[in-house]
């Protein structure tokens, strides 16, 4: 009996009778018809659903680009010879399908330089599917990337395709790519190197056309050498790398960025700003960016919303209080690493350990409140946590 949906066939039903002395009949052929009916229906059912699925991830992406490509959008603007170089390096990298690993401070713009590679390359018509590492723990994050199948685990109550089969045509981002666990690490280094996977829960191989472009603000090899990362997995993800410039590299980018950060908001909120006095705008580059250009951006945000004036001046700047314009020239603290004044005392020290030890002295300036010393130390709050429980291990 054949599985048939609309004038396709999907497949058949084979029924055989294996005793000679009860061969089959029109009833045996009635039931067989019936069941290929409605496995016609429940397969055509779940086609539609995988295809409404990447066609709405395709739409996303479009919409996304849509929505980068409006005026004031802060897409990779800049002059400095650091940006130069940077579009430079993208156009040369997007005409190839290579793995892509961009470096980069939080907040330097890795994504806008992933999406500008897409937005480049010949996958421009598919996909650009994005997920950060670190914003889910290791169970949520192999569902994600991987997908699941129904009753997989409790509360897989349908089947899910994962960011992989999202972006199948396309390019899928990956930010904060060092936080992955071990395990995940291993399934994700099989998909480089070109082996199909399994959603979590099944048995069927999928095979994905993906090009990946991971980020990371995280010193891999520091965790090669640690054994928290795999180095296998380190040298695949190098085929082809990228650093994002902080914007203490390009100060002279400011004032373009500001201003393209303001006909954003201006659009936005409605306001009636048209620009900067001098005074302003030579603040804004002599403040330390620890949030380099993300923190410029809700700055300039913040500021259009509490300004009454036609004009930004100075005094209107809603500036961070977490940053100042000049570093204090203070002594470091005797607990802290630079305060060690033999070299041998800073050599028992292992880089596991200052890192521990800055991360705890920021939680106790902080009073053990974790969000903000995360924003202090310019990561997630999420990566904060993983980090603690790697170094306390």
């Amino acid at each position: 009996a054949p599985i048939r949906a609309a004038e396709h066939t999907l497949g058949l039903i084979h029924l055989y009778s294996g005793n000679p002395e009860n061969p089959l009949d029109r009833g045996d052929l009635d039931f067989c018809l019936a069941v290929a009916g409605q496995m016609a229906v429940a397969l055509r059912n779940l086609q539609q659903r995988e295809t409404l699925a990447k066609g709405l991830a395709r739409a996303r992406s479009a919409n996304d680009l849509l929505r980068s490509q409006l005026p004031g959008a802060g897409g990779l603007v800049g002059q400095t010879p650091s940006m130069v170089n940077l579009r430079e390096q993208i156009a040369l990298i997007a005409e190839t399908d290579a793995i892509v690993l961009i470096r980069g401070e939080s907040g330097c713009g890795k994504e806008l330089i992933a999406r500008s590679i897409h937005d480049r390359s010949s996958r421009r018509d598919g996909p650009f599917v994005c997920l950060n590492c670190a914003a889910l723990n290791e169970s949520l994050l192999e569902s994600e990337l991987f997908g699941h199948e129904k009753g997989a685990f409790t509360g897989a109550s349908d089947r899910r395709i994962g960011r992989f089969e999202q972006a199948d045509g396309g390019t899928l981002f990956l930010d904060e790519v060092g936080e992955m666990s071990g395990s995940i690490q291993a399934k994700f280094l099989r998909i480089l190197e070109g082996h199909p996977f399994e959603r979590i829960g099944g048995r069927r191989p999928v095979q994905v056309n993906v090009r990946v472009l991971a980020a990371t603000n995280r010193d891999l090899e520091a965790a090669v050498a640690d054994g928290s990362f795999r180095s296998d997995l380190y040298f695949r993800l190098q085929v082809a790398e990228i650093t994002a410039p902080p914007l203490r590299d390009r100060k002279a980018d400011i004032p373009l960025l500001a201003a393209e950060f303001l006909q954003r908001c201006v659009l936005k909120t409605g306001r009636r700003i048209t620009g900067f006095t001098d005074e302003a705008l030579l603040r804004l580059q002599e403040h330390v960016w620890k949030g380099n250009v993300r923190e410029l951006q809700n700055t300039i945000e913040r500021t259009v919303i509490l300004c009454r004036n036609e004009i930004i001046r100075e005094v209107d700047l809603q500036l961070s209080p977490l940053a100042r314009r000049h570093p204090p020239e203070t002594p470091p603290a005797s607990d802290s690493p630079a305060a060690f004044s033999s070299g041998d005392a800073w050599q028992q020290q292992s880089l596991a350990d200052v890192e521990l030890t800055h991360i705890l002295k920021t939680l106790e300036h902080t009073g053990g409140n974790k969000s903000r010393a995360a924003q202090i130390l310019g990561i997630e709050r999420s990566t904060l946590d993983r980090r603690l429980k790697r170094l306390n291990e």
